[in-house]
């Protein structure tokens, strides 16, 4: 029996999308509401939830482990209201579930709208056991007490599934940097870090943050005294610090920017998690105009996930610049299949187009690129590329 176990608070808008997506895979839905005003109870009741109402205890820790206690399945699954399970991946899960030593799966999720990072691994589906809890504050999380029933009874395993099978939809880096939630959300960060100075997690995550923000200087401490821990810094975590020290290295110190990709890319984690330093040092040794590494690095990211359009794109430009006009043109036109509403893949495929002698198609090129500018309200852009278009083609023929 497969429970779903979740912890809510006005999140009427994504709720039943959620559920759905999970109806006939779950054996029941058990959500705890913390004080929603909007319907989300009535939503879930509707979808087949049975709700349970209980007071913000604080933080998501102590929240997900009273949801926990109220699910009767002999595996759950969790999920954010923001999140999907994706339809094809239902039998494989259940065929992983069968395996009887099989203690947690590792999901792969799609960050949609994510600048960086486009999927990440996150522990979600395990089987309920009195020793699994939740634990940590600001980014709860059942693997601290996973490992420690691991080591106590070693036979217990953990697998990763290998494609992805939740989506995101209520990632974006810029809501990092504004609002209740954000504020909330660094609080928390900052209180983790007194209680536990140098803590990896809370060094990648707050100083990501900060990078993003502008505040680069402490950004970069941050980072360096998360590496700093050694041995106690998971992969995934070694990951994200040698991630966001790289972006934030990258303007100044290219060289050094480069090394740090490098040795993120040396760790052993899933192609698709490792995706962002593929990507930016492919795109940061294109710039510096080493071309052939920069063409291997893109060309692996587009195998481990070709539905990627940015990947696809980023081979495009590399293609071009590379002289090999083509490879470039099938590149972008792969990109505008997987991302139709990003007007860059158009433009650059009707630059491409224009310089292999097809015209029309060009002229056809640019005034979608334009056209979705303006229809994305970036207007004096789209004026610059009326302009800057008219010098080589006749948009009105």
């Amino acid at each position: 029996m497969l429970s779903l176990s979740m912890i809510v608070r006005d999140e009427a808008p994504r709720l039943e999308r959620c559920l759905q997506s999970v109806a006939g895979f779950v054996d029941e839905m058990v959500v705890v509401d913390t004080g929603s005003r909007d319907g989300t109870e009535a939503i879930a009741e509707r979808c087949g939830a049975v709700v349970h109402r209980i007071e913000w205890p604080g933080d998501f820790a102590p929240a997900r482990n009273r949801a926990l206690e109220l699910v009767s399945g002999d595996w759950v699954l969790v999920l954010d209201a923001d999140e999907e399970l994706r339809r094809e991946v239902r039998e494989p899960l259940r065929a992983l579930m069968r395996e009887p030593d099989l203690l947690l799966i590792n999901l792969l999720r799609e960050e949609q709208g994510a600048a960086q990072s486009p999927y990440s691994s996150v522990s979600r589906l395990f089987r309920r056991h009195p020793a699994i809890r939740w634990s940590r504050a600001y980014h709860a999380m059942v693997d601290d007490s996973v490992a420690e029933l691991r080591r106590q009874a070693p036979h217990w395993r953990v697998a990763s599934f290998d494609r992805p099978a939740l989506i995101h939809s209520g990632y974006s880096p810029e809501l990092l940097a504004r609002g209740a939630k954000a504020q909330r959300l660094r609080q928390a960060m900052e209180e983790e870090l007194q209680r536990r100075p140098g803590d990896p997690y809370a060094c990648a995550k707050l100083g990501a943050l900060e990078v993003s923000e502008g505040n680069r200087q402490r950004g970069i401490a941050l980072l360096e005294e998360g590496l700093a821990q050694g041995e106690t810094c998971s992969e995934p975590e070694r990951y994200e610090l040698l991630l966001h020290l790289a972006i934030a290295r990258a303007a100044d110190q290219p060289a050094a920017a480069a090394d740090l990709y490098r040795q993120a890319l040396a760790l052993p984690l899933d192609p698709r998690i490792s995706l962002a330093a593929s990507l930016n040092l492919g795109a940061l040794l294109q710039t510096h105009g080493q071309l052939e590494e920069a063409l291997a690095l893109t060309v692996d990211a587009t195998a481990a996930a070709p539905e990627l359009a940015i990947a696809w794109y980023n081979l495009g430009l590399i293609q071009r610049q590379r002289g090999d006009l083509a490879a470039a043109i099938a590149a972008y036109r792969q990109a505008v299949a997987l991302a139709p509403a990003h007007p860059e893949s158009r433009q650059n495929l009707a630059v491409a187009l224009l310089l292999g002698g097809n015209v029309a198609e060009a002229r056809q090129g640019f005034r979608e690129a334009i056209q979705l500018l303006q229809q994305q309200g970036r207007s004096v852009e789209a004026e610059e590329l009326v302009r800057s278009a008219r010098t080589v083609v006749n948009l009105e023929a």
